[in-house]
């Protein structure tokens, strides 16, 4: 194994705590209760309804496999990348669902979309990073 560059370290654990708030925000949301929805802003909870099961599940698969991903980046470990892929495809899942299938996230404006647009772009970022860490021999 080839020695990372010094800020291969920090950028790990700085993914590992950002995909823990993802989980963090996940649990919160499956554990809010009709009546927690039902106090919601009437344009969140459409959000709420319209968003498909499989979306919920692929949201999952983002969160979970991001932060194991971002382990395995800080762990130094190989089975980083497969796990950061499948967090990005469940990314791009969860936002069909969100926004390519339902007009109920219009009503809401733009800041979940520039939200989402921002946890893409990381977790692009984390993937290549897995990637170039692969090549680079700073993961084995």
């Amino acid at each position: 194994m080839n020695a990372a560059p010094k800020w291969f370290m920090p950028v790990a654990v700085l993914a590992v705590l950002w995909n823990l708030m993802g989980c963090v925000a996940f649990a919160g949301d499956l554990m809010l209760t009709a009546d927690d929805v039902a106090r919601l802003p009437p344009e969140q909870q459409a959000m709420y309804a319209a968003r498909p099961a499989w979306a919920v599940l692929a949201t999952g698969a983002a969160v979970v496999g991001g932060l194991l991903g971002s382990l395995g980046l800080a762990l130094r470990k190989r089975w980083a990348r497969p796990l950061l892929v499948v967090s990005l495809v469940g990314l791009v899942a969860q936002d069909i669902g969100m926004f390519g299938l339902t007009d109920a996230v219009r009503s809401v404006g733009p800041a979940p979309m520039i939200m989402q647009g921002l946890v893409l772009v990381i977790a692009i970022g984390l993937v290549l990073l897995a990637r170039k860490a692969v090549h680079r021999g700073w993961i084995a």
